[in-house]
């Protein structure tokens, strides 16, 4: 049935190949997610290579020679809709046989990794059915509206579009980046994709034939030098891979390097842990990094690459936490975070760090575990607590640190939103020994699911933003903190290395109301790119009452020493039941103007204006270097 005339079929070949990387990706996001990255990766393309129809043997119409002109069914719609039915019946289906062709030995393939978004999404795909998926590949991917995708899912044989049709818009409305752009990005392209080798000794055990056993050792042979880091006996120098896997060569700093230093980061950590003289662990380790095993866990923090060392690295730490078996290398921009649990697969955590300074090097997380953690010190931090953020009055409570560095555990911060119940945050005190640093405040880390820790700021109202952020451990900063810690929760995984809280307008309200801070929360991640989130904080007597979210914006240069003026705009109820539209701006916004359910303007950095709860507004900061800056939505 699905035959056609070899005009048709030219015209679909030629579609598969202009557009294959179109098709593979559509497919490869319909294929079931539970079946693994490397599984679907190979399907995909096997799929979309066998949706190319086949030709008649004989002429259609009485033997007519087929016509060429247009044809009523375009060439790329015949393979898209063939691959989207193959795609589709292999829900519930395991990828093994002739659909999974071309197979790849040896290797094992994975598209490149996304952040945290990308990964939320994924999961999220894996909770709903091949249809769903379908759908959104059909909206996003190929630029169909609701009408066509219908017809199309229709085609490749879904009982009941309209019902995916309208998951699909569920979970896209679910995603806070917008599924259109995180479907487009690396993570779910299965063109573009890195490559580690299977379990090399299963491997060759299989391996019978005389002619793949040859194969085998002439390529496993010289694997098995490089994995080995003993080098060639021929008496040939090791290459660079190779000394990176040695860990004789791995660069250990000496103990107090850190005292005389023009540099206060990783780099200044000395070794520590009582296996740091293992060589047997730490080859183990290091030839895991650089060939993980197949069902090695692999977690990278958001923008972190997992690529194999190409030098030898630093080691920072070699020991038991927990009755888990660790090893920290440090490569001079990522830090890795080996784990090798009793009886268990090993984990591999990749977190980016270049450019650590004295806070953001101060600590990493040696070990996790169900609602607590660990941190390791650097050799500069004399003392270290733990206070609650939504207790800015309450004590520190000291921690107990082993002569490892390794803390107690530590609380980590609950899930949830708002109205999160504690926060806890780690206070350091850095030592006096650090040369030309003098005497240095304390400053405040917490974790937020990554490898290190994030560095806690605050810049005092009337102060500029972020170039003079200060250290968040005084009662002000606190106050602030105490109000808008429970939103951290929303950049658990995202690779943050700071967030500053910068009171950026203070404004009377309404009915002798009192007065009202507007906070912009900044969080910088360690590959760059920020995103701020605005906080409206009325009078309060409950010290850790949360705010309300004002406005959010993603990759963003607001608040930032860099970055351009920022305005806010919520509607607030006072006390004798009356709705207000309330709006605020950073210095050098001289006036706001409003439209929508409320026509109104005014010639300071603030605006109170009657207005309906729901009444539609358009809120437009005027600056006064000309321009006008858009109020932040939530």
């Amino acid at each position: 049935m699905d035959e056609r005339t070899r005009a048709d079929v030219e015209r679909a070949e030629a579609a598969l190949v202009e557009h294959y990387p179109r098709l593979v990706r559509l497919t490869y996001l319909v294929l079931p997610p539970s079946t693994g990255r490397h599984r679907r990766v190979l399907t995909a393309h096997g799929l979309v290579q066998r949706a190319l129809p086949r030709a008649r043997l004989r002429r259609p119409d009485g033997g007519l020679p087929a016509q060429r002109g247009p044809a009523a069914e375009p060439g790329y719609d015949v393979v898209r809709l063939r691959a989207l039915r193959l795609a589709l019946a292999y829900e519930g289906r395991p990828l093994w046989g002739p659909a999974a062709l071309p197979q790849v030995w040896g290797l094992r393939l994975f598209p490149r990794v996304g952040g945290a978004e990308e990964l939320a999404l994924d999961q999220a795909l894996s909770a709903v059915p091949a249809p769903v998926r379908a759908a959104l590949g059909l909206w996003h991917l190929e630029g169909l509206d609701e009408d066509a995708a219908r017809s199309v899912l229709a085609r490749a044989g879904v009982e009941e579009p309209d019902a995916a049709q309208r998951a699909a818009a569920q979970l896209d409305r679910e995603t806070e980046t917008g599924a259109a752009a995180l479907l487009n990005s690396a993570e779910f392209d299965p063109c573009t994709v890195q490559t580690r080798p299977t379990d090399l000794l299963r491997r060759r055990q299989r391996v019978r034939a005389a002619l793949a056993l040859v194969a085998v050792l002439a390529v496993g042979g010289a694997a098995a030098g490089l994995l080995s880091g003993d080098g060639d006996r021929t008496g040939r120098p090791p290459t660079t891979a190779e000394q990176a896997l040695d860990p004789g060569r791995l660069l250990r700093t000496p103990n107090e390097a850190w005292t005389d230093t023009s540099r206060v980061d990783f780099t200044a950590w000395p070794v520590r842990g009582r296996q740091a003289g293992d060589r047997e662990l730490l080859g183990r380790a290091l030839r895991v990094w650089a060939a993980p095993p197949a069902d090695a866990r692999i977690m990278t923090s958001a923008g972190t690459s997992t690529r194999p060392p190409d030098h030898p690295p630093q080691l920072l730490y070699a020991g038991q936490i927990d009755a888990v078996t660790v090893v920290v290398f440090y490569d001079g921009e990522r830090l890795v975070r080996y784990a090798e649990p009793e009886g268990a697969t090993p984990t591999l955590h990749f977190a980016r760090v270049d450019d650590a300074d004295l806070t953001s090097g101060a600590a990493l997380v040696i070990g996790r575990g169900n609602g607590w953690m660990r941190y390791l010190l650097a050799p500069w931090v004399s003392d270290v607590g733990v206070r609650d953020l939504l207790a800015p009055a309450g004590p520190v409570h000291g921690l107990h640190v082993t002569p490892d560095a390794v803390t107690d555990r530590i609380p980590v911060p609950p899930e949830g939103g708002t109205g999160c119940g504690h926060w806890p945050a780690a206070q350091f005190r850095p030592s006096t020994r650090i040369a030309g640093t003098g005497v240095n405040p304390p400053f405040l880390l917490t974790d937020l699911n990554d490898l290190v820790p994030v560095h806690l700021t605050s810049v005092p109202p009337g102060g500029a933003p972020a170039a003079r952020a200060g250290e968040a451990t005084g009662t002000p900063a606190l106050q602030g903190w105490a109000r808008t810690a429970c939103s951290l929760g929303t950049l658990r995984g995202a690779g943050v290395r700071s967030v500053d809280n910068w009171a950026f307008a203070g404004q009377r309200l309404p009915e002798d109301s009192g007065s009202a801070t507007w906070v912009c929360s900044r969080a910088d991640t360690w590959r760059g790119p920020g995103s701020v989130t605005l906080h409206f904080l009325p009078p309060t007597t409950r010290p850790a009452e949360p705010g309300r979210i004002a406005g959010r914006a993603r990759d963003t240069a607001a608040c930032s020493s860099f970055g351009a003026p920022v305005v806010g705009n919520v509607h607030w109820r006072a006390q004798s039941g009356k709705w207000y539209l309330l709006a605020a701006g950073s210095h050098g916004v001289g006036g706001i103007d409003a439209t929508g359910g409320v026509r109104v303007s005014g010639h300071t950095n603030t605006l109170a204006a009657p207005a309906g709860r729901n009444a539609p507004d358009e809120v437009v900061g005027r600056l006064r270097s000309g321009g006008t800056v858009r109020a932040l939505r939530p």
